[in-house]
């Protein structure tokens, strides 16, 4: 491990918003965090870069680390350009690449159109793209992202991404997080979240072929760890037993963390 987490907890008053959470960061690699909505996505973000505090566990991060948050951090009475000149003064870089910095920026976000368009007037996916170009202007060894794709188009989600990519080519560690499960599958290493607990992390295939019994689809709803998927429903046999009326099929990681997910709450863990 370069950077990350190791066995962080985070508390909130009563409430234990991390439990022992652990993540590696390396560069020119893509660590990508999943869960839903309170699964602990935003405070393990903050917690790397320094904004909340652990009760226990250890934080390392480079000097050099840098953080969108999920509203963007785009000032939205702000134009293009003036955000990202604004950053540029903020890190302390010289004119001259600053100017070569932004250049860059622009052209590789597609933003250049839009330099003089203040932030209220960009559409979402454009100002998430610009959150991230702010975000990477300082060139950091350690790049954090709190959900930059969410609510977004897929053609906005699919640049974004394009950009997360080339940060990473260049050397960057990368930490995204995401509620979408089709995004995770991008990343090198992921976490899936609930509830402050970690259900599966690894690589995708090692998460994948680290799943206990079989998966079968079927027409109808069969048992307790059943699952609605597409037109179908997804069962899981615990213990590889067959599925009467129904044909088994290879798991993906958004089967996979349904089933840790279920198993998590059969253990009661």
């Amino acid at each position: 491990m370069t950077w990350g987490v190791e066995r962080v907890t985070v508390a909130f008053g009563p409430t234990t918003a991390l439990d022992e959470v652990s993540v590696d960061l390396d560069r020119g690699q893509i660590a990508v965090v999943v869960g839903g909505d309170g699964a602990g996505k935003t405070t393990l973000c903050r917690t790397l870069v320094g904004l909340e505090q652990p009760v226990s566990g250890e934080v390392s991060r480079p000097s050099r680390t840098c953080f969108q948050p999920e509203t963007s951090g785009v000032w939205t009475d702000l134009t293009v350009l003036e955000n990202l000149r604004f950053v540029a003064g903020g890190y302390g870089l010289g004119d001259d690449h600053a100017r070569s910095r932004i250049e860059e920026l622009l052209e590789v976000t597609g933003l250049g159109a839009a330099a003089n368009r203040l932030g209220r007037q960009l559409s979402g996916g454009m100002r998430q793209k610009l959150g991230v170009a702010m975000a990477v202007l300082s060139e950091p060894d350690l790049l954090v992202l709190d959900e930059p794709t969410t609510g977004l188009d897929p053609v906005s989600r699919l640049e974004i991404w394009s950009f997360i990519n080339r940060s990473a080519r260049e050397g960057r560690a990368v930490l995204i997080s995401t509620t979408y499960v089709d995004e995770a599958e991008r990343g090198d290493m992921v976490v899936a979240l609930d509830d402050g607990r970690v259900l599966a992390s690894g690589s995708v295939e090692s998460i994948v072929d680290s799943m206990p019994g079989r998966l079968f689809t079927a027409d109808e709803k069969t048992g307790a760890s059943s699952w609605h998927r597409g037109h179908a429903w997804r069962v899981w046999s615990p213990n590889g037993d067959d599925v009467p009326d129904a044909m088994e099929t290879a798991p993906d990681l958004a089967d996979v963390v349904t089933v840790a997910a279920i198993y998590r709450e059969k253990v009661g863990a």
